[in-house]
C-alpha cells in the first residue's frame, strides 16, 4: 500500500462539488487509500473507523493544539486562551473540568422542559401552513437559545445572542473557514452579558464561573480571566450550536427520503433516540477533524513525518463496514447501537453529546407530533459545506 492514491481517488475539503455527496469517495478512500495524501494542500488522511479512533484517543501523537480545523492548524495562528476544543493536556483538562459545571446530569435534565417549551413556542405558529423551513424556523433558533439557557442569560440578552449567531462563526460557506481575524469571532453581546453578570450576580453557570477558584498549568490558584470566560462561551456557541443546527437540518432530510421510517418513529416514540444516533452517525454535521502530527508515525508500509497536518474523516469511519457491517452506506433507524465518532473520543469527546441529543430528540419529536408527513423542497434549499462543519442553512419542507 503506498501513499499516492490511484488517481480517480482525490479528497479536497474545500471542494463543494465533491462534498455535496463525499460518501462514495470515502468509501475509495477507505478500500484503496485507508492512508492517503493531498500534495496540492500538503495534508494526510485516514478514513477507517479504528485508524481514526486511535488518533483522536491519542492526543499526544496527535496534538489539537494548533487547531483542529485544517486550514486554522496549517496557518499556523497563535490560539487564544480557553478555546478549549483547540487545547491539549494537561491545560485542556484543567479548563474541561470548569466548563463540565455546565454539562452536569442534574443541569442537562433540568433544561429538557424549558427546551421542548422554547420548541413549542417555534413550531405552534406553523400549525395549519403548508410549508415549515426545518433550519429557518427551528435548528438556527433553538440550538442557540439553548446556550443562552445553559449560562442562565436572561431572555433579553438571549434575543441579542440569536440576531448575534451569524457572526460568530466566520466561515465563508463552499469555502475555508476565515481564519484572519482570530479563530472565532468573540460575541459582543456575550461581552456585554459577562459585564453586566459581574454587577448582577445570580444563581447561575455564568456566576459560578466567574467565582469560581481553580489551580492552572503553572500551579496558581486564580479565577478565570474575563477573556477565557468569554471564550469558553464563544466555544460552546460556535461548537454546540452550529453542529445542532446542521442534526436537526439532516433530520428533516433523511426522514424525507425514507418516509416508512418516519411513519415508524410517529407510531412509536421510543425509537426517537435510536433514531437520533443513526442520523448522527449517517450525517455528522462535521465531516473531519484535524490534527498536528508531533512525532513521525508509520501507516501502511509509509511514514507520516513530524509536523505534518492529519485530517481523521469522521464521516468516512461513520461508514466502514468493518466497523458497522455489510449494510453501513444504509440509513436505518433500528441499527443496533454501536459507538459513532460524531461527537469524537477520548480527551476531546464532546463535554456537549448529552445536550445535543436531547436538542435533536426533542426537535424531531415537536415536529411529529405537528407535522408527521413532509416533503423536503431540494431545489430551494440551501446547502452549505466547509472544512469546519456540513450541512443546511435552509431546508423547506411541505406539509
Amino acid at each position: 500500500m503506498t501513499t499516492e492514491a490511484p488517481k480517480q481517488v482525490y479528497y479536497d475539503p474545500w471542494d463543494t462539488g465533491l462534498n455535496a455527496d463525499p460518501y462514495p469517495m470515502f468509501k475509495r478512500l477507505r478500500d484503496d487509500a485507508p492512508l492517503y495524501y493531498n500534495e496540492r494542500h500538503d495534508f494526510y488522511a485516514l478514513s477507517r473507523f479504528d485508524d481514526v479512533n486511535r488518533v483522536l484517543v491519542d492526543y499526544q501523537t496527535f496534538s489539537s493544539a494548533r487547531g483542529v480545523v485544517l486550514e486554522i492548524l496549517k496557518s499556523g495562528m497563535e490560539i487564544p486562551l480557553g478555546t478549549v476544543i483547540f487545547e491539549d493536556p494537561p491545560i485542556h483538562d484543567i479548563h474541561r473540568n470548569l466548563l463540565a459545571r455546565a454539562f452536569t446530569p442534574r443541569k442537562i435534565n433540568a433544561l429538557e422542559p424549558k427546551v421542548r417549551e422554547f420548541t413549542a413556542r417555534c413550531l405552534d405558529p406553523l400549525i395549519g401552513g403548508d410549508r415549515f423551513d426545518f433550519v429557518k424556523d427551528l435548528g438556527a433558533v433553538m440550538p442557540l437559545r439553548v446556550v443562552g439557557m445553559l449560562f442562565g442569560i436572561p431572555e433579553h440578552f438571549q434575543k441579542l445572542v440569536q440576531k448575534d449567531g451569524d457572526r460568530q462563526f466566520p466561515i465563508e460557506r463552499g469555502g475555508q473557514l476565515d481564519h484572519r481575524g482570530g479563530v472565532m469571532t468573540v460575541s459582543q453581546v456575550f461581552a456585554e452579558f459577562i459585564d453586566w453578570r459581574v454587577d448582577h450576580p445570580a444563581d447561575d453557570l455564568t456566576t459560578e464561573l466567574l467565582e469560581a477558584e481553580f489551580e492552572d498549568e503553572t500551579g496558581t490558584l486564580r479565577r478565570l480571566h474575563r477573556e477565557e470566560l468569554l471564550m469558553f462561551m464563544n466555544v460552546v456557541a460556535v461548537a454546540g450550536a452550529e453542529t445542532t443546527t446542521r442534526l436537526i437540518g439532516w433530520s428533516g432530510k433523511l426522514l424525507s427520503e425514507h418516509p416508512d421510517q418516519r411513519r415508524q418513529l410517529a407510531a412509536d416514540r421510543a425509537l426517537l433516540p435510536g433514531a437520533i444516533e443513526e442520523i448522527l452517525r449517517y450525517e455528522p454535521p462535521a465531516l473531519q477533524a484535524a490534527r498536528y502530527v508531533t512525532r513521525d508515525m508509520e501507516y501502511y508500509g509509509q511514514t507520516v513525518p513530524k509536523g505534518s497536518a492529519m485530517l481523521t474523516l469522521i464521516g468516512a469511519a461513520n461508514r466502514d463496514e468493518q466497523r458497522f457491517g455489510p449494510d453501513a452506506e444504509d440509513f436505518n433507524i433500528a441499527r443496533p447501537p454501536r459507538q459513532h465518532l460524531t461527537f469524537g473520543v477520548g480527551a476531546h469527546y464532546c463535554l456537549g453529546n448529552a445536550l445535543a441529543r436531547i436538542e435533536g430528540r426533542i426537535a424531531l419529536d415537536e415536529v411529529l407530533t405537528r407535522f408527521p408527513d413532509w416533503a423536503v423542497d431540494l431545489p430551494n434549499a440551501v446547502f452549505s459545506s466547509s472544512s469546519a462543519v456540513r450541512g443546511w442553512d435552509s431546508l423547506p419542507a411541505h406539509v
